[in-house]
């Protein structure tokens, strides 16, 4: 039975301990997902400056919004792995804990002395996630790379745009966040694996792979046409209607991917003639006639406002949505029953709303999640309560600046 105790249950990774190397945006989003799902995450940052988001503006008292948006639920240390000592105690670390994700290009963790080879002999039970550009493989597998480089040779970014026009990249970071979705993927499966072998394994998770996963129907599109798929803005290759329609006071979204669909659409816009009309009545005709589709919605829908446009297709169930602006979306109604936005105690900022965890466990609800923190906020504590150092031992590390 879930137990619902809400000061006890983290989560079903609840007693999984993760050592988070990562930094900037992939990485940290994959060690995100296991925070969410309840795990332990110690995340590892350099002195001074510690992950190279804490730099990126804007700020408040100090604080970036880049590194609060995807590192709640963290516990942060501070250590030099510029110096011996400071590599020898994350060893140490790595021993004690479950999983550990790194975003470094290859062979980087292998010249400090902590990569696969090295620590899984520390520890065999070691899952070990190494995210990458290319991956660990292939002539690019050295290469940098970022978000808008992916999405570029992955062909995401030349399906993105209006038609005729340039490609132009997604809205959202989909090249990084790719790896915050497969590398938890490899995790939990491996964490399986091992509850059966007993022994860990690598996982070798390439941004570009998932890019190129991530493009779904359009490769089989692409073989059966013999032609690369174009942008066409918000509309949909072989779907019709399916896109961006304009109303008196903007805009609204429709979707029709049947003749079911269709015929819906027909009625809450009091055009049945059309649902048997031999032009529109079969999903290619409606592609065919692209054109006529649309140019008759949109007479439509331009003499109505978009509250009334969202009452007629929510009364006939007809997929839609007004187009929301970020904070819009964050408050809808939808947002707010699902609790996707809570308020969380931030050490130096105070109470902060965050986004909340996207995955839900009906009735064994977790807590809100901690504040992502400030720099090196728990060294201390993963050093004692983690490792069994003494305070002795701890301010003597601090003192050699090996830990801060």
């Amino acid at each position: 039975m879930a137990d619902t105790d809400t000061s006890r249950w983290a989560g079903p990774l609840q007693g999984v301990r993760v050592l988070d190397f990562t930094r900037v945006l992939a990485g940290p989003a994959a060690a995100l997902a296991l925070a969410d799902l309840g795990a332990e995450v110690w995340k590892l940052e350099p002195p001074g400056t510690g992950d190279d988001t804490r730099g990126f503006p804007p700020h408040r008292d100090g604080e970036s919004h880049y590194f609060l948006s995807i590192n709640r639920g963290k516990k942060s240390i501070v250590v030099d792995l510029k110096t011996k000592e400071g590599v020898e105690l994350v060893r140490g670390m790595a021993a004690q804990c479950d999983v550990l994700i790194e975003n470094y290009r290859p062979g980087v963790m292998d010249r400090l002395g902590l990569g696969y080879e090295a620590l899984s002999a520390i520890n065999p039970r070691l899952i070990y996630c190494a995210i990458s550009g290319y991956g660990m493989t292939g002539p690019l597998r050295d290469r940098p790379s970022f978000d808008i480089v992916l999405q570029a040779m992955s062909g995401v970014l030349s399906v993105n745009g209006e038609a005729g026009r340039a490609p132009t990249k997604l809205g959202v970071p989909l090249g990084d966040l790719v790896g915050g979705i497969n590398g938890p993927i490899g995790i939990l499966a491996a964490l399986y694996e091992r509850s059966v072998t007993g022994k860990g394994r690598l996982i070798d998770v390439s941004l570009m792979d998932g890019m190129i996963g991530m493009l779904a129907y359009l490769p089989q599109l692409a073989w059966f046409t013999g032609q690369d798929p174009l942008p066409q803005g918000a509309e949909h290759p072989n779907l019709v209607p399916y896109g961006i329609f304009p109303a008196k006071d903007g805009s609204i979204i429709v979707a029709c991917l049947t003749n079911l669909f269709w015929k819906r659409i027909c009625e809450a816009l009091e055009m049945e003639e059309l649902i048997e009309d031999p032009r529109f009545n079969t999903i290619q005709q409606r592609r065919d006639n692209r054109a006529g589709v649309n140019a008759r919605i949109s007479a439509f829908t331009s003499q109505c406002k978009v509250d009334e446009l969202v009452e007629r297709f929510t009364r006939y169930e007809v997929p839609h949505a007004p187009i929301l602006g970020v904070l819009e979306a964050l408050n809808q109604p939808q947002a707010v029953a699902r609790e996707m936005v809570v308020e969380t105690e931030h050490k130096t900022l105070g109470k902060i709303p965050i986004v909340n965890r996207p995955i839900k466990f009906p009735g064994a609800a977790q807590p809100v999640p901690a504040a992502p923190p400030v720099l090196g906020q728990h060294t201390d504590e993963i050093l004692r309560n983690g490792l069994g150092l003494t305070q002795a031992q701890i301010d003597g590390l601090r003192a050699l600046k090996i830990v801060a």
